[in-house]
């Protein structure tokens, strides 16, 4: 019984040493398994990690972001300062700030301050002076005319006598010639008479002739030297016409040219006064037109439709500079655009077309800059102009203008005023989340794949990028 018993009790103490130890060793894997919330927080690190590594492959859109503000894109339409063209004295205001004014309607009037321009009928005066300059004028003009008909007649007058005179100097000078040919014809009678004579003579000393035959010689011989006296004195005598039909022919040609040079120089002289007076009315009319345009810069009024925002001027009785502005107006209408300035840095990766999506002031918005697609509380715009030169105003920044886009995202707000404040995203090419954080921490540019030509329109370039 004994061995039973020991046998048992050996066996029943190992069973229990065996117990004992299986026990400990569940207890110790117990502690160190690991507990159900560390294992489900493994699962959702590891998740999310394969999530961000799969969003990294996500396309993410390159954009510029620019503040600036709105405006209006055509100049005639943004806000404008009125000034006046004279200096004067306001007499009378016609509007209050804030109202509504239309194209030609009467801002306020101004009153003289020149005394040159005090005489409320200096219109009447000058049209009084210019009406008198004009009768002086036709006056002149007759009497120009009447000057051109005399110079005229003169010289008709002078052709004719000349033509006279000259025909006298012609008879003269065939009456001399005429009478040249009776002389001689008279000195050779005479020679043959003398010739007769004396040979009558000699017969009759020699007893041939008789006495009553010499008689009749001599008598004969005296009557051929009387007519040839007469001829030679009627030679000499032509002789003296022509001489004075010629002098007559330059002395009625020196007299007409004499007249005709005084009817010229009188002329002359009425012409001159002529331009003369033709020059003070035209500076009388100038005056004149002056002193109407002055007359009525007396009334300011308002160049467009739109809204007076503020009076520079105030007061009744204020006097005013030329060149002064008395008050800002804001077109009706205007063409809403946005003016964002952008860095040198990024002016080349812009071309005109380009999307851009605007935040306004006072319109709460939600902007994922890289998936407009998700943005909230922005609008479509596109690009319109791209500056050449830098902004003064913003100095090291170029000017861009944004233009709403119809066909993205419908039409801006209406309540939009010019000058409030906005920002754009300038939306560039699509690029991999990855590459833009890789770029973002070098601190690289935004990349196009490839470069705008001049003048390319942005929605040109990304159509030709998706080709």
């Amino acid at each position: 019984m004994s061995n039973m018993f020991s046998t048992d009790k050996t066996g029943a103490t190992k069973d229990i040493w065996l117990g004992t130890s299986m026990s400990s060793r569940l207890e110790s894997m117990k502690v160190l398994e690991s507990p159900r919330a560390g294992r489900v927080l493994a699962r959702w690190i590891g998740g999310i990690g394969i999530f961000l590594f799969l969003v990294l492959f996500l396309p993410w859109q390159q954009n510029i972001v620019a503040t600036g503000e709105v405006t209006a894109f055509s100049p005639k339409n943004r806000p404008q300062t009125i000034e006046t063209a004279i200096p004067g004295r306001i007499d009378q205001w016609y509007i209050r700030e804030g109202q509504s004014v239309s194209k030609g309607d009467t801002i306020l009037t101004i009153a003289e301050i020149k005394d040159k321009f005090f005489d409320p009928e200096l219109l009447i005066r000058l049209q009084e002076q210019i009406t008198a300059k004009e009768n002086s004028i036709d006056a002149k003009e007759q009497k120009a005319l009447a000057l051109e008909r005399q110079v005229k007649a003169l010289r008709e007058g002078l052709g004719l006598k000349i033509r006279q005179a000259r025909n006298k100097v012609k008879q003269s000078e065939l009456k001399l010639a005429s009478d040249s040919m009776d002389f001689q014809a008279e000195k050779i009678s005479f020679d043959i008479a003398k010739n007769q004579f004396e040979r009558q003579k000699v017969m009759f000393d020699q007893g041939l002739k008789s006495l009553t035959e010499l008689q009749e010689k001599e008598q004969k011989f005296q009557q051929s030297q009387a007519k040839l006296l007469s001829s030679e004195n009627k030679f000499l005598a032509s002789k003296n016409e022509l001489i004075n039909a010629v002098i007559e022919l330059s002395s009625i040609e020196a007299e007409y040219l004499e007249k005709i040079s005084k009817a010229e120089s009188d002329l002359s002289m009425t012409r001159a006064d002529l331009y003369d007076a033709s020059g003070s009315l035209a500076k009388l009319r100038n005056e004149y037109a002056n002193m109407k345009i002055r007359s009525d810069q007396y009334h300011i009024i308002a160049p467009q439709d739109g809204f007076v925002v503020k009076a520079l001027k105030t007061g009744i009785g204020e006097t005013i500079k030329e060149g002064d502005g008395v008050v800002t107006i804001m077109p009706k209408d205007p063409d809403i655009a946005v003016e964002l300035y952008v860095k040198p840095m990024d002016v080349p990766l812009l071309s005109e077309g380009r999307h851009v999506r605007v935040e306004f002031d006072g319109w709460p918005a939600l902007q994922f800059s890289g998936w407009p697609s998700v943005a909230v509380g922005t609008f479509g715009g596109k690009i319109e102009v791209i500056d050449y030169v830098e902004t003064e105003l913003k100095q090291g920044k170029y000017r861009v203008l944004v233009k709403p886009d119809p066909g993205n995202d419908g039409d801006w707000p209406e309540q939009l005023r010019v000058g409030s404040g906005a920002n754009g995203f300038i939306m560039l090419d699509e690029v991999p989340l990855w590459y833009e954080i890789w770029r973002l921490y070098n601190g690289f540019p935004p990349s196009l794949e490839e470069e705008p030509d001049a003048g390319e329109s942005g929605e040109a370039y990304q159509a030709k990028a998706k080709k």
